[in-house]
Parts: C-alpha cells; structure tokens; sequence
C-alpha cells in the first residue's frame, strides 16, 4: 500500500477525488441562479428623442422562453443568428410595450445581442414621436415563464434616475421625469 502527501493510502485518495467530483457533479443544478430576473438599463436621449435600452437576461430562462412553441430548442450559440434575432425581436415586442401614453405601444429596434458570463445582454432602440417627460412601460418578460420573475428597469432621464419593479400583477407603470 502506497501513500501520499497526506499520509492516506493511495487507493482512499483516489476514491476521495471520485467521490468529490461525483458530488460536485450532482450539485451542479443547485447552483443554477436561484431567482429569476432581469435588469434593464434605459437612457433618454432627448436630442435623438429615443429611449436606448441594454436588458441583461439569464441565458437559460432567455432560451427556455424563447422555445416555447418551437419544434427543438433553441439556443443563443447553436441556433442561427438570424433565426435568433427574430425569435428574440418577437419575444420582445410580445412581451415589452414602450409609450407615452396609456395603451400606445412604440415601434422597438432590436440592435443586437451579445453574450456575457451566464448572461446576455440586448440592445434596443425606441424612437419616440416627441419631446416628452413621461414614459408608460408594460414590462411583462418571462412572466408567463417564471412565476417569480422579477424585472428591474433604471431609466436615467431628463437629468433624473429612477428604478422600477415590474412583477406578476404589476406589469404596467408610468415613468415620470
């Protein structure tokens, strides 16, 4: 029987490490996020009279909602950039509606979409048809998905910051700046 550096037979540490990987291995799933959220970061720019959105997305509750009804998953890394694009500007004009006022909904510009960590962010554009100091967002992503998904909104606008919550029951609110 051999030993090594910390005086355990060699056949234990071996066992040891298969054992540990194995426990590392089934524990994976728990470590997956343990809330559902996503953080959306708006700036008003008034010269261009646009809202510029980033919305940061977990990419596993992203992906789940994006294959609902499709025949295979999908997936931000196997499935096509195009089909990807259009299934993402769907879910977005599904689930977000930007105005100024009550019951408008705006035309929103998916710009595009890049990969960060367990994440994702996308970028959109909302051109809006005025001046104006009041926002009217129904932010309902992932809602129908995650029964406790939460959706952050920091609008920096007219010189001022404000955040909002939107949840199931709260998916509309008016943003005044």
């Amino acid at each position: 029987m051999t030993f090594n550096r910390m005086n355990l037979p060699s056949t234990f540490s071996g066992r040891w490490w298969l054992l540990a990987a194995l426990l590392v291995v089934l524990s994976l799933p728990a470590l997956a996020h343990a809330y559902h959220a996503s953080i959306m970061e708006a700036r008003y720019n008034a010269p261009k009279q646009q809202l510029e959105i980033s919305l940061k997305v977990f990419t596993d509750d992203f992906e789940k909602a994006l294959s609902v009804g499709q025949l295979k998953p999908i997936s931000f890394e196997q499935t096509p950039r195009a089909q990807m694009t259009q299934l993402v500007t769907e879910l977005l004009r599904k689930s977000l509606a930007f105005g100024t006022r009550p019951g408008e909904t705006l035309p929103l510009q998916l710009i595009g979409f890049e990969k960060d960590h367990e994440a994702h962010w996308l970028y959109l554009v909302v051109k809006l048809p005025k001046p104006t100091n009041t926002l009217v967002l129904r932010h309902k992503l992932l809602l129908e998905t995650f029964a406790d998904q939460m959706n952050i909104v920091n609008l920096d606008a007219g010189g001022k910051k404000q955040s909002a919550l939107f949840r199931d029951g709260n998916e509309e609110q008016k943003l005044v700046f």
